[in-house]
């Protein structure tokens, strides 16, 4: 989804000389309504089954989007532009570029928003309540499937801000494979269930990976991605919670 909002932005800023931002708005209105749309069609007649059928539908969606998408705008690489511009700011001896800067603005900002929504409103703790606990949210007057609707709707979103920072300067419709691992990495080192541990785990995974390549010869730039599989799988196996996650004890 994220990969398929990016190129209709793609398409507004550039066949249709759509402003940026005005372009980015329209895109992340069409991946909300998306969202909503896949869960109401495809996830909501698989929800009361197995978990694995909804992993399967999920892949299937991921690998239809991805194949409407270079079927619509072929499989060549594009070029897009940067909204926070090329150039870089100087810090002594190190040079950071305005694109970086402004990615990591926008999902700090992104964190931030997310943090106020579950924990601060109505339609935030509705939103938990219907993911953790349908049966109880159910009794006390929650509207479940909708909520569940919205939280993919909520999601399609992140995925499209996601797309729309990681595009510049290249942009194929494989551009988010590799950035879901990296980004899984990040979540399973800081805490699935964590907000502050996906920032945190976000910068040691891409900071370690990034010195990684540059100090050690043989990893390089080829070998990132192994390198964060392996991350998880390290993880996963040592401390399955992560650094800020919660252990949930079960007593039987």
């Amino acid at each position: 989804m994220a990969t398929f909002t990016t190129y209709i932005a793609w398409t507004l800023t550039v066949n249709h000389g759509v402003p940026y931002w005005p372009a980015a708005l329209i895109t992340l209105l069409v991946a909300f309504a998306g969202g909503i749309g896949i869960h109401q069609v495809a996830i909501r007649p698989v929800e009361g089954g197995s978990v694995l059928r909804a992993v399967v539908v999920t892949i299937g969606l991921l690998i239809a989007l991805n194949g409407l998408t270079s079927w619509i705008w072929s499989g060549e690489t594009r070029s897009m532009k940067s909204p926070f511009g090329s150039g870089t700011l100087r810090i002594g001896d190190v040079a950071i570029a305005w694109q970086d800067i402004g990615t990591i603005g926008v999902s700090l900002a992104v964190v931030g928003l997310l943090w106020a929504l579950f924990q601060t409103t109505k339609l935030g703790l509705a939103l938990r309540a219907a993911a953790t606990s349908p049966a109880q949210a159910r009794l006390v007057g929650v509207r479940v499937p909708w909520m569940l609707s919205l939280g993919w709707g909520l999601a399609a979103v992140l995925g499209a801000i996601s797309g729309l920072l990681v595009a510049y300067p290249a942009l194929d419709p494989n551009l988010m494979q590799a950035l879901l691992i990296y980004a899984f990495a990040a979540a399973v080192l800081g805490g699935i269930d964590s907000p502050i541990g996906a920032v945190v785990g976000g910068l040691i995974v891409g900071v370690g990976l990034n010195l990684l390549s540059a100090y050690v010869d043989f990893v390089g730039t080829d070998l990132r991605l192994p390198a964060a599989l392996v991350l998880i799988l390290g993880v996963l196996l040592f401390k399955p919670a992560g650094l800020f996650g919660k252990q949930t004890v079960a007593k039987v």
